[in-house]
């Protein structure tokens, strides 16, 4: 009897998408340190940079936030061919009128929201289609991998300003 309810609820299991999967994974994982890093800093270091040697003129904590949310919104746009919602703005860092910690988290969520919206309709038949990038032709899931891999190089950059201010990344954090 067990083995006949176990059979029939994996035939009646609809089919995964594992092309979706694979690519709504990585924006959880963005989600989980870079949002989380962008929860947890402080609002007053939202303003900090670096200054000293090489670090001259880069953006502020806030702006990398901004800067990553504001990829996402036109990487995922790409992925399902529309129009973005927000231009680069200033400094490929969004709309100027977006300012301190809050207002910058609610738009980094709303990427993330967009961003699982592109992921999921990816799949076997259209994640190798061409599709019309700003460099060019580009397989549909080579342009989704961005919003990943281009997040974490800005991750990265927020990981050394918390630890800059003394604050340990959550994903740091002992458990």
């Amino acid at each position: 009897m067990l083995t006949t309810i176990v059979l029939t609820f994996a035939l009646s299991t609809p089919a995964s998408n594992p092309v979706a999967d694979m690519y709504l994974h990585e924006v959880d994982l963005v989600e989980q340190n870079a949002l989380k890093l962008a929860e947890a800093m402080p609002a007053d270091k939202y303003d900090f940079r670096p200054t000293d040697g090489a670090f001259a003129g880069v953006r502020t904590f806030g702006e990398q936030v901004k800067h990553i949310a504001t990829m996402i919104f036109m990487t995922a746009a790409i992925v399902l061919e529309e129009k973005s919602l927000y231009g680069p703005g200033t400094n490929d860092n969004g709309p100027d009128s977006i300012q301190g910690k809050e207002q910058i988290i609610e738009y980094f969520k709303a990427s993330l929201a967009y961003a699982r919206k592109a992921m999921a309709s990816l799949n076997e038949k259209n994640h190798l289609d061409p599709i019309k990038t700003y460099f060019g032709l580009m397989a549909r899931s080579a342009v989704a991998a961005g919003v990943a891999y281009h997040s974490y190089d800005h991750y990265g950059q927020m990981v050394v300003y918390a630890r800059m201010n003394g604050f340990v990344p959550p994903a740091s954090q002992p458990r």
